[in-house]
């Protein structure tokens, strides 16, 4: 593409832009995962941890943790090319919650990431987000060294219900993270459908 024209005359796609959300506890990998798929430079606000902050920082778990999103990250990723994601990482810690309504408004869907050696952490996410009825898939990120647990097990666990997508995945890795992206796009879809479906009958 040329300065907006096809080269071959082929008319430009006009690509449908869609915004996902990244949210979990702290440390949790929110902006491990936007930068390992973002096609660009990801935005990061991340800023050194502080023995002032650290009453209520609960750093169990990952001590070795030296900095923290203290507005948003962002990315974005082209799936298609008719189908590129915007991807905004929420705040982990209770004292940034204010700026999730902010961040939510216009979203498609949600990641909500999962360590299952701290796993009350995303309870707050998958609160938000199911109060608010917006779509949401949970992606148990696997750190190394961390127990792995069956499936069902974690879905008790986080009390989801059952049309909830669970996965495991790597925030680390570009395509285990693609894979949850596209989850969350059709799972947004299959629920969008749900309620027209509902709407009509």
């Amino acid at each position: 593409m040329i300065f907006g024209r096809s080269e071959r005359g082929k008319p430009p796609v006009e690509p449908v832009t869609l915004k996902i959300l990244v949210a979990g506890g702290f440390g949790v990998g929110k902006t491990t995962l936007v930068g390992a798929v973002s096609e660009i430079r990801p935005l990061r606000t991340e800023e050194l941890l502080t023995e002032a902050g650290r009453p209520v920082d609960d750093t169990r778990g990952v001590e070795a943790k030296s900095t923290t999103t203290v507005a948003m990250d962002f990315g974005r990723i082209t799936l298609r090319e008719d189908l590129v994601l915007y991807l905004f990482g929420t705040p982990g810690q209770e004292r940034f919650w204010f700026m999730w309504d902010e961040l939510s408004e216009g979203a498609l869907g949600a990641v909500v990431l999962a360590d299952t050696r701290r796993l009350e952490d995303c309870f707050a996410a998958v609160d938000y987000f199911e109060r608010r009825a917006i779509p949401f898939v949970v992606g148990v990120n696997c750190f190394e060294g961390s127990a792995r647990y069956p499936e069902d097990a974690v879905r008790r666990a986080l009390d989801l219900d059952d049309d909830v997508p669970l996965v495991l995945c790597d925030a680390r890795d570009r395509e285990s993270v693609k894979d949850v992206l596209v989850g969350v796009v059709q799972h947004a879809m299959t629920q969008a459908a749900r309620r027209r479906s509902a709407v009509t009958t």
